[in-house]
């Protein structure tokens, strides 16, 4: 547990918090008991009666002191109530978000494209109207009129799902970039960063013909663009991110093919804007 993150209480300060927290729930839960029992007609004796409790004991737990009552007690009180007492703790501070994994690969991608010259984009929308539709990451250049569309991942689920994914996010930004630069010369381009986990490694060593031909753009090449504002290749790419999340490198398929042009990129490499060569859909 990293102590800097945890607030320092000594043992008084610490008791102290701990009656005027409960002292504030034991308010509120009476409250709430008091408005739902006169909400169905009770007296407190009759709720009392249900629960196992004295009218006493019930006038005290409306009154907000209910303390000394049992975790048990309190149930009684709520199931008689309908109203069923939960209990549970707030957040962790220290607890990683559902999608850390992927969010570090994101955090990598965006500091390495600004050192690059380029400007991130965090879930990039490529269609205004419906927000849902974003890349995980866009790097945009206007001086050199580039937008890269890049894909994080952590864990590749779907292989098939994810490429159409891609296909139509490239063809999205194509239209966000004539959107915003006009027919002249532009480019975009696509490219997978995965991180390189054992299972990650171990599906792309299971199927490498078929990643070879998805990404034939030099992966090389690729990680120049995404780290030093090189020109992204005509192909889309895929790169590997070490499981840290803290630089990119070389992926090096082995099937054949590995290393083909720009034939069969299948709308996920780079576009040209002059002319509409190479342009997706």
């Amino acid at each position: 547990m990293r102590r800097d993150t945890v607030p320092h209480l000594t043992r008084p300060q610490l008791a102290a918090e701990a009656v005027r927290r409960n002292q504030e729930q034991l308010a509120r839960l009476g409250a709430e008991v008091r408005t739902s029992r006169l909400r169905r007609r009770l007296t407190q004796a009759q709720l009392g009666k249900r629960a196992s409790l004295s009218r006493s004991a019930v006038s005290r737990i409306e009154l907000g002191a209910g303390g000394g009552h049992t975790l048990d007690a309190w149930q009684r009180v709520g199931l008689a109530l309908g109203r069923p007492v939960r209990i549970d703790l707030v957040r962790d501070v220290l607890e990683e978000p559902a999608d850390a994994g992927h969010l570090a690969v994101q955090e990598l991608i965006l500091r390495l494209g600004r050192a690059a010259g380029y400007s991130g984009r965090f879930e990039l929308s490529t269609r205004p109207t419906d927000p849902s539709r974003s890349v995980d990451v866009g790097l945009l250049d206007d001086r050199r009129r580039r937008l890269l569309v890049i894909e994080a991942w952590n864990t590749i689920g779907d292989v098939g799902s994810s490429v159409r994914s891609s296909d139509r996010k490239v063809a999205e930004a194509d239209r966000f970039a004539v959107a915003r630069w006009g027919r002249a010369d532009y480019r975009v381009g696509g490219c997978w960063v995965v991180r390189a986990t054992r299972r990650n490694r171990a599906l792309l060593a299971r199927y490498p013909e078929l990643f070879a031909s998805r990404f034939p753009g030099s992966s090389l090449r690729w990680v120049r663009a995404l780290t030093a504002g090189d020109a992204p290749p005509e192909a889309p790419g895929l790169v590997w991110c070490d499981p840290a999340a803290t630089r990119l490198f070389e992926w090096r398929p082995g099937g054949a093919g590995s290393h083909g042009g720009a034939g069969g990129a299948a709308g996920g490499g780079s576009h040209r804007g002059a002319g509409g060569v190479g342009r997706a859909g």
